[in-house]
């Protein structure tokens, strides 16, 4: 009989982004008691970074299980792609075609959070809840908060991202430094503020190569803001060593024109006109070693299995994870939890894994010195197999 393995018993989601929030959705869908647990003040609290694209072979199918896919698609809208040499000059652009639409619209990161947080039932989430730790104790979790507040569950899903404390009860392996670092900038206003890039990538996405070991990635918000990545080979504690404060402005913004003082003005001009940058040290989750615990805990997304953002994927294998899990959990097809566990993690550790050499041979891509032309076949040949 389906959910008779957490009938009377109690689900812990630690964190509520798009995978921990679809996570519980879908638990709730099958009459399981579940609470999820976010560090973040409240719904309000806005979330950094570009937009996400959910893709129709994977994390579109958990949102349509989730019954919220008619909600993405008019939350998101179809986006074209660019790509352009160091020069400044267009070397690609397209839009996808009417049949293809909603292969992978972009959806913001607030918009994704409250087509999600709308779906649950009312005092799901639980916010200002910051992970500290969690205690077993014949068989129950009782999970501590920094605000000194506890909660108590039969089953723990750690959902909180590359950085999770939750990992450490699964596994002793930690995220690894990929060679790779990022500087996220956004700037609110590009129209007014640096109208020449504006009009190089109007609202398409762009990503400018410069076959010298860096590269730019830029997506606009719905809002009209610009999210850019410079990406480029380094240190993992460059920024220290450089003396580098990111959170001031003009040092940063100097720091980057430095790096890149081959490229065309109109890629710079980016650089002065941001209102915050972000440092992201790229890091990969090991899946070369299987997970040991015997308790009912798990994790998933970038908790299990964090990956640089090269192939744009992350996101797609975090919702498969969730849906994974959640059938495995309630479809009635395991003796006990664990076996539920267990099942859903060693098919993880398989897509994940695919998933991962796809974002390794991505990366690898972007720093190579292929001429354009060849990147461009390159990227039709990466489009097929989304």
């Amino acid at each position: 009989m389906k959910n008779q393995l957490l009938k009377g018993k109690r689900v812990a989601v630690i964190g509520a982004g798009p995978v921990g929030l679809t996570a519980a959705r879908l638990l709730q869908q099958a009459g399981v008691d579940v609470g999820v647990y976010e560090r973040d003040a409240d719904a309000g609290t806005r979330i950094s970074g570009g937009t996400l694209d959910i893709h129709k072979n994977t994390g579109q199918k958990a949102l349509q299980k989730a019954g919220l896919l008619d909600g993405y698609y008019r939350a998101a809208k179809p986006t074209g792609e660019c790509m352009a040499d160091v020069s400044g000059r267009i070397v690609m652009r397209e839009f996808p075609a009417t049949e293809n639409r909603y292969d992978r619209p972009e959806i913001d990161r607030n918009d994704l959070r409250k087509l999600l947080l709308r779906s649950l039932e009312p005092g799901t989430v639980a916010w200002g809840r910051q992970y500290v730790s969690v205690d077993e104790r014949e068989g129950r979790f009782s999970i501590r908060f920094e605000d000194g507040t506890t909660a108590t569950a039969d089953v723990v899903v750690g959902a909180n991202g590359g950085r999770s404390g939750v990992r450490t009860y699964v596994t002793d392996m930690a995220p690894q430094y990929t060679g790779t670092f990022i500087i996220q900038g956004e700037v609110t206003d590009p129209g007014t503020k640096c109208p020449d890039y504006k009009r190089l990538c109007g609202d398409d996405n762009l990503v400018m190569p410069d076959g010298e070991q860096k590269m730019l990635f830029s997506q606009t918000r719905a809002d009209g803001a610009i999210v850019y990545y410079v990406a480029f080979k380094g240190n993992e504690h460059f920024l220290s060593g450089q003396g580098l404060d990111i959170n001031d402005n003009r040092q940063t913004a100097a720091f980057l024109e430095k790096l890149c003082r081959r490229w065309d003005v109109r890629f710079k001009t980016l650089f002065g006109a941001t209102d915050r940058f972000s440092a992201l040290p790229m890091r990969r989750m090991p899946l070369d070693k299987k997970w040991t615990t015997q308790s009912n805990i798990t994790l998933i997304g970038d908790a299990a299995h964090v990956m640089p953002p090269f192939a744009g994927i992350g996101v797609n294998i975090g919702l498969l994870d969730a849906l994974r899990l959640s059938e495995n959990l309630t479809e009635g097809n395991f003796l006990s939890i664990r076996e539920a566990m267990d099942d859903y993690e060693s098919s993880m550790f398989e897509y994940a894994g695919e998933a991962q050499k796809a974002t390794s041979e991505a990366e690898a891509g972007f720093f190579s010195d292929d001429s354009i032309e060849d990147r461009l076949k390159g990227r039709e040949e990466w489009n097929k197999t989304l």
